[in-house]
């Protein structure tokens, strides 16, 4: 008889090993908080608007496309993928921004306008950022389970050793004089969930997922994804369960032994959660846990997010399908979020448009935004802020794109901290995890496998790789294969 795992949440990384452990005769079930599969990743639908509730940017498609393959699949087999152009537009004031296209060589040459010479120094500091990528997937993104610092050791790793110690910030401002340039090349490691100052060089692998291998879009959104992995995981055996919020892991003899849901007790020979770390140890007694209140106090976070999804009943002008609005200082927003945790005063934003790539999104002659501004955790959320904050944001869209918007707008809600501790059990309502800084990488960051309790396992942004969705599926594979390696051994 197999065993039966039960996995608890449905971000991509649970959606990952479920399909992976199903493959290998597991009897599996995911169980879901909410209403619907997806974790940060769901999507909803309001008065003929659809919104992506989180992940927006698809990066490193080569990830995506091995993990179909692992299944005898493709990518294709499942969703339709557009590579963007322009990938995205920066917004550095009133016409003033930059937009980055589809080709380095087309990227090159907006550097060189900007900067006499920064097109050949781009070219070197993408040969870095190529090689480090092809060190990071090839020799450690699948293999770095995070049980030992050796995994990190390699004959390649061991020639990059500097760029673990320097820093991303540091490296470009050496090449490049420019303050847009450095910017453009800075930004990308935001999506590691900390500052670039703070940021392993190594990391310039995100670099080339920029520039190197594009932004990409799926027909309907980024949920493409999620239906693909969830339609993968039944024709694999997989059950799925909706509005299954587990409320205990329950331990017979110091191991697990069952899970409960709506007081009623799930037998499982292996738990796996792909759900909020910390949360995840306040489901059983103390002493099984690995991590104190203090640990997870002390960590470096990579940042919340205010949201807001808005629906507006004629076409916007000037946008594309990815925004950036970088017309305020960078640093001052940073220290807000990494240094004194304060609401910024002029915060960076970012804006994303899909129905102008797929006008099936949002109503006839309307247009669907969804609005990030990265926060501070744990801040005092209440909608008086939030109302204060999309002023702000809404004058700005409105002055440096040159149209009037707020009276378009038939559509609005949004989503903070206190949203992401109620609807994920978020800790301090992060939207990323923990930031990837050099003193929380690999095997750094918290346990793959719990040091107490032999068959409960973690997945996602808590734990290796990192956050992202790339790194978030890797994590469904890492834990698959610790789970299939340890079983063999038994």
């Amino acid at each position: 008889m197999s065993k039966k795992i039960s996995i608890i949440g449905s971000g991509f990384s649970s959606l990952a090993s479920a399909c992976y452990l199903a493959k290998q005769g597991y009897e599996v079930s995911v169980f879901e908080k909410n209403n619907s599969l997806g974790g940060r990743a769901r999507q909803f639908k309001k008065e003929g608007f659809t919104f992506d509730m989180g992940p927006s940017w698809y990066w490193m498609p080569d990830v995506f496309d091995k993990f179909f393959n692992d299944f005898g699949k493709k990518t294709s087999d499942y969703y339709t993928l557009k590579k963007l152009n322009p990938a995205y537009k920066v917004f550095f004031g009133k016409n003033d921004f930059i937009e980055i296209e589809d080709s380095l060589e087309k990227i090159k040459k907006v550097f060189e306008k900007h900067e006499k010479g920064s097109s050949i120094a781009l070219e070197k500091f993408m040969a870095i950022a190529k090689d480090n990528y092809a060190i990071a997937v090839t020799d450690l993104l699948y293999k770095m389970p995070g049980l030992s610092p050796l995994e990190l050791i390699t004959k390649k790793t061991v020639l990059k050793a500097g760029s673990f110690l320097s820093n991303i910030r540091k490296e470009v401002r050496k090449r490049f004089k420019n303050k847009k340039l450095r910017l453009l090349l800075e930004f990308p490691v935001l999506f590691l969930g900390a500052k670039s100052s703070n940021t392993p060089a190594f990391y310039s692998f995100m670099n080339h997922a920029d520039y190197g291998l594009g932004t990409w879009q799926p027909t309907n959104g980024f949920y493409d994804v999620v239906l693909a992995m969830v339609d993968l995981g039944k024709s694999l055996g997989v059950k799925y369960y909706v509005d299954h919020e587990v409320t205990s892991i329950n331990i017979v003899d110091k191991k697990v032994d069952s899970i409960t849901i709506s007081n009623k007790k799930i037998k499982s020979d292996i738990v796996v959660s792909g759900a909020d770390y910390a949360h995840t140890e306040t489901l059983f007694n103390n002493k099984f846990r690995q991590y104190s209140k203090k640990y997870w106090s002390k960590r470096t976070w990579a940042p919340s997010s205010l949201l807001f999804y808005v629906g507006f009943d004629k076409k916007l002008k000037n946008v594309s399908h990815h925004n950036l609005f970088f017309d305020t200082d960078i640093d001052n927003h940073a220290k807000n979020i990494y240094d004194i945790s304060n609401w910024p005063k002029d915060p960076l934003f970012y804006a994303n448009f899909t129905s102008i790539t797929n006008p099936k999104t949002a109503p006839k002659g309307c247009e669907n935004a969804f609005f990030l501004i990265p926060i501070a955790t744990n801040l005092d959320d209440n909608n008086d802020v939030r109302e204060k904050y999309f002023e702000i944001i809404i004058k700005r869209l409105e002055s440096l794109t040159g149209q009037t918007l707020k009276k378009n707008i038939i559509f609005k809600t949004s989503y903070c901290v206190n949203d992401f501790k109620e609807d994920y059990n978020s800790y301090g309502g992060n939207a990323y995890g923990l930031a990837n800084t050099l003193l929380q990488t690999a095997f750094l960051r918290p346990k793959i496998r719990s040091k107490k309790l032999k068959n409960l396992y973690f997945s996602g942004q808590l734990t290796v790789p990192g956050p992202g969705v790339p790194p978030a599926i890797v994590s469904g594979k890492l834990v698959s294969d610790l789970i299939i390696s340890n079983e063999k051994t038994i």
